[in-house]
């Protein structure tokens, strides 16, 4: 199932939009497909990787379905190609976190929910994290915003830095970064899953040591996108009793999204764990 909000609270980035628009969010619902699951049952907030859509994680969302947990997807305001790019949906991360607080919400202004965790992929790992607590460094997002320290590569947008220096003066940037380390947590996200997180080199260290709350982490041994040393293993480092799990030195990034029969065993492994992760921290999580 599809739904379309808007959240008023905040603005669309799209071009020729109205100054007031909403900022757009797509949610995707995965119900329980086991007739043993919890009533409510718990649910799971589901967050894309870079410039991809929930779409590209239906494996996971199905797997957790199947298991008993409701599961709610979003599609990130320009970070996505469904709808397609736009800078600040790469550049200002810290709005994920609250696409899915938002959604939350909504989703209980209409249904009951159960417990609740957050899990992503990526740049959807980090938000994952968000949830729990972790922050961006304003002083390292000013680094780069500004252009002082290059830019990692993104295939998505290579362009990202000329494309926000075309739509921000710096003194709008300024503005922006101060904005960029808020604590954007979601109370009410009992535990998180990160796979393959990214923007490690961004991240608050002191904001990772607090996170109190349950936290696995996996990643591949192959993954140039977000190589696990800098990404993985620096969330790893940091939270306080995180689950680290390396699922194969020779699994690569994108073998998370491409559907390809290559990946099949690793997907299913992760899929089997993530159920098992919370199944054992989200209060009367769906029984086995």
């Amino acid at each position: 199932m599809t739904r379309d909000f808007g959240d008023t609270d905040r603005r669309s980035w799209s071009p020729g939009s109205a100054a007031d628009a909403p900022r757009p969010v797509r949610a995707y619902l995965w119900e329980p497909s086991t007739p043993a699951a919890a009533d409510p049952p718990p649910l799971l907030l589901l967050s894309h990787g870079t410039g991809g859509s929930a779409r590209d994680l239906a494996w996971l969302a199905e797997a957790l379905a199947g298991a008993g947990f409701l599961v709610a997807g979003v599609d990130h305001h320009g970070n996505n190609w469904v709808d397609g790019y736009l800078p600040e949906g790469f550049a200002f991360s810290w709005e994920r976190p609250r696409d899915l607080g938002f959604l939350l919400e909504k989703l209980r202004q209409e249904r009951a929910v159960g417990p609740v965790g957050a899990i992503g992929f990526s740049l959807g790992g980090y938000t994952a994290a968000a949830t729990v607590g972790a922050r961006i460094a304003p002083e390292r997002f000013r680094a780069l915003a500004l252009g002082l320290v290059p830019l990692p590569p993104l295939p998505e947008f290579p362009d990202l830095l000329e494309a926000m220096n075309a739509r921000y003066a710096p003194e709008q940037l300024e503005s922006v970064v101060e904005q960029s380390g808020a604590d954007c947590s979601v109370p009410d996200v009992e535990a998180a899953f990160l796979i393959c997180p990214g923007i490690g080199a961004l991240i608050d260290e002191g904001s990772l040591a607090a996170v109190a709350r349950p936290v696995s982490i996996h990643w591949g041994g192959a993954d140039e996108n977000a190589p696990g040393p800098e990404n993985a293993l620096h969330y790893a480092g940091y939270i306080p009793g995180a689950e680290a799990v390396c699922v194969g030195e020779e699994v690569g990034h994108y073998l998370f999204v491409d559907g390809g029969a290559e990946g099949e065993p690793v997907r299913r492994r992760v899929a089997a764990d993530a159920v098992a992760f919370f199944r054992r921290h989200l209060a009367h999580a769906a029984p086995s």
